[in-house]
């Protein structure tokens, strides 16, 4: 049985500055929750509606009715279950292969999106502005589908960060090279920018080499993409470059 205290709890996580002073966050569906008991994420607690057959201890699974979980979950639809985990401790950025930063992206789908595409590209290494949404924002841990356990992600001064390094800084622009005609791509970290905005004069300064994915339509009205889009398009076109290029 689930009590009303511990309901208070678990839906004070849906805001970020009580998932920071918990160090706690939650997770929901079937395919999310296994993902995540099978990587480095420690299991606080599990509720479930009906035995779904997760192998985790006696003790740490609690079954509640589903007017409950609806009061504790964060989605529209309520699933038959929803888990807290413990927060990781993010490690040091290797930049000895590709990195993606992000600087200032808000939209949860769209995070939550690109994590998926960093783990499907092999890309294990995600810098994140401090602007940029949370990565334990249900939202975002909704839509990585368990890929957020096989990523490195970490919140930091990007200016800062990048402005140490000696790799070279992609970033995307209307005006830039065609990535479809680019030649001798190193390895590097890849500038994602805001979804109204794109990227801040200030981290601008750093890009060291500007990319476009040019648009092919006759009316070519079209603004921008959609950064997750985008992103999909970036990381799919510098792997097939630089593995052609072998």
């Amino acid at each position: 049985m689930v009590t009303k205290n511990q309901i208070k709890r678990i839906k004070s996580l849906h805001q970020k500055k009580y998932r920071k002073e918990h160090q706690l966050f939650i997770a929901e569906g079937v395919k999310v929750i296994e993902e995540l008991l099978q990587s480095s994420f420690v299991l606080e607690h599990l509720y479930v509606t009906k035995d779904m057959g997760f192998e985790v201890a006696d003790n740490q699974v609690t079954l509640v009715s589903t007017e409950d979980l609806k009061k504790m979950s964060a989605l529209t639809t309520t699933p038959n279950c929803l888990a807290v985990f413990h927060c990781l401790e993010s490690e040091a950025i290797d930049f000895s292969d590709w990195v993606v930063a992000l600087d200032d992206i808000r939209d949860p789908g769209n995070l939550g999106t690109i994590i998926r595409l960093c783990d499907w590209f092999g890309i294990r290494q995600l810098l994140c502005s401090p602007e940029t949404v949370d990565v334990y924002n249900p939202k975002v841990i909704q839509a990585t589908m368990g890929s957020v356990s096989r990523v490195n992600i970490v919140y930091t001064e990007l200016s800062d960060l990048l402005s140490t390094q000696a790799v070279p800084v992609y970033g995307t622009f209307l005006g830039g090279e065609n990535i479809y005609e680019m030649k001798a791509v190193q390895p590097g970290v890849i500038v994602m920018g805001n979804e109204a905005n794109g990227i801040s004069s200030t981290i601008e300064q750093l890009v060291t080499r500007k990319i476009t994915i040019p648009r092919f339509g006759d009316l070519q009205q079209t603004e921008s993409l959609n950064v997750a889009m985008a992103t999909a398009i970036v990381l799919s076109e510098f792997r097939r470059t630089v593995f052609n290029a072998l």
